[in-house]
């Protein structure tokens, strides 16, 4: 029987007063009653819109319905069927404006939380099942490397593995994870379980070369022309920092969230057992609205910052980030300046921020996006007494490996030239997610490393 209440499910969260003073996860997460009671809400719809709205192509109603039976295993293996990470995804995809965008329920009512419940059965199965993992696949004796061992990478390297691929994935950095590792904190992703979802990729054959700079250490045509490598495909995001180049930025006390979340992250800053060195500061300013922003201010008033503000150029209505993300910020007492764009950073006579200087905007006519682009009032200029300044105003793509790569084109965006599905100028070379588009999605950069898996099969299947 269908469920016919229109309201969601909550999601059990610790209290703002706690979690504000802690890198525990927020969310708790859905018992199986809950679970349960949620997904009986699903309409069943004949035309399955949610799966439409979701980058990989989950099928939702199917895995859905096995909950709302209480088959949590078989849930669980309708939706390994087209995802590598669905513990990942189902706690920092924007479901909002995804598959539950989608979703009829939404139309009158709450959509059916269907973030909430991947993340329930992948942390389900992981609970009853967690310590069997998959067995390795039957080599079909091609082999292909992955540049990059973020979602893109990762995501890539789960399809070709399940194809038979011997697939080797390099990584720059000592971690595997890429973004899910040095970009996104603990309280919202928690790294263990990053760590699971690698285990079973290395336990299906799945080789990881960490500390590998490709470009540097190694080149992309010397894996191919001398390492055997068929096919590669690069996924190595866009970790380059931007900032506004206004007077000031060079002051000590001002740096990108790159670094800021790498060192939390990544270098475990926040725990006292490790020597990672973080600049400690009980006045903080956090320059953007999108995700990395939430993460940064949320971060800052777990380190012990007594004043965090978001100063944001548009109103709350343009906020990039989350809606999820946002109000868990505000819960827990980040303060909004939006309309509100910095001129200057000001800095005492040791060189060190003391304050962030802004003006007020008003939104005008719309951009080419169709977004109203912010115009400064003249004369509101004001101050902010800050001690350190965290610019989160996007990232810029690494032009390594073009620089490194013979005729490998780029894209008008100064990325890596590939087309919708994934394939460059090169017949051998792949690339997908952020290193061709721009900073976007976890769940985007998956969709485009499945898509690089799929070209990369049609591709050497001819070779065969």
């Amino acid at each position: 029987m269908l469920n016919t209440v229109r309201e969601t499910n909550p999601m059990p969260e610790q209290a703002p007063d706690i979690r504000s003073k802690n890198f525990l996860e927020v969310s708790i997460g859905y018992t199986e009653e809950t679970a349960i009671n949620e997904a009986l809400r699903c309409l069943k719809c004949r035309d399955k819109p949610c799966i439409s709205g979701c980058p990989v192509n989950i099928r939702i109603p199917e895995f859905i319905d096995e909950v709302a039976k209480g088959d949590f295993e078989a849930a669980y293996k309708v939706i390994r069927e087209t995802s590598s990470l669905p513990a990942i995804c189902g706690r920092v995809c924007p479901q909002e404006t995804q598959c539950q965008g989608k979703c009829v329920r939404g139309k009158k009512g709450d959509p059916v939380s269907i973030g909430r419940l991947e993340r329930f059965v992948s942390d389900w199965y992981a609970e009853h099942y967690g310590n069997i993992l998959p067995e390795a696949v039957e080599s079909n004796g091609h082999k292909v490397a992955i540049i990059g061992a973020g979602p893109a990478g990762l995501a890539c390297a789960g399809d070709l593995i399940n194809l038979g691929y011997e697939v080797t994935v390099f990584e720059a950095l000592h971690k595997k994870g890429g973004v899910l590792i040095y970009g996104i904190p603990q309280f919202r992703l928690p790294k263990e379980i990053v760590d699971r979802e690698i285990k079973a990729l290395e336990a299906q054959g799945v080789k990881f070369v960490t500390n590998a700079v490709i470009g540097r250490s190694m080149f992309i045509d010397e894996l191919i022309d001398e390492e055997g490598f068929e096919a590669v495909f690069i996924g190595t995001g866009a970790g380059l920092p931007a900032f506004m180049n206004i007077p000031g930025e060079n002051l000590i006390g001002v740096c990108s969230a790159n670094e800021y979340l790498t060192r939390i992250n990544l270098m475990k800053a926040y725990l006292p057992e490790y020597d990672t060195p973080m600049m400690k500061a009980e006045k903080i300013a956090v320059v953007g609205g999108g995700n990395v922003a939430m993460d940064a201010c949320r971060c800052a008033k777990r380190t012990g910052a007594k004043e965090v503000y978001v100063i944001y150029r548009r109103g709350q209505e343009e906020l990039p980030a989350r809606l999820e993300e946002v109000h868990h910020a505000m819960e827990e007492g980040v303060q909004f300046k939006f309309l509100t764009n910095p001129v200057k950073i000001i800095g005492d006579e040791s060189g060190k921020v003391t304050a962030i200087e802004c003006v007020e905007m008003k939104l005008g006519e719309a951009d080419a996006s169709g977004r109203r682009s912010p115009v400064a009032k003249e004369g509101s200029n004001f101050q902010i007494p800050v001690d350190l300044v965290i610019m989160s105003i996007g990232t810029k793509l690494n032009t390594l490996i073009l620089d490194t790569t013979d005729n490998l084109d780029a894209n008008k965006k100064g990325g890596i030239g590939a087309d919708e599905n994934a394939k460059t100028n090169r017949p051998e070379i792949f690339a997908g997610g952020d290193a061709v588009t721009g900073a976007a999605t976890v769940i985007k950069a998956m969709g485009a490393g499945k898509k690089g898996a799929a070209s990369i099969h049609e591709y050497l299947s001819k070779k065969s």
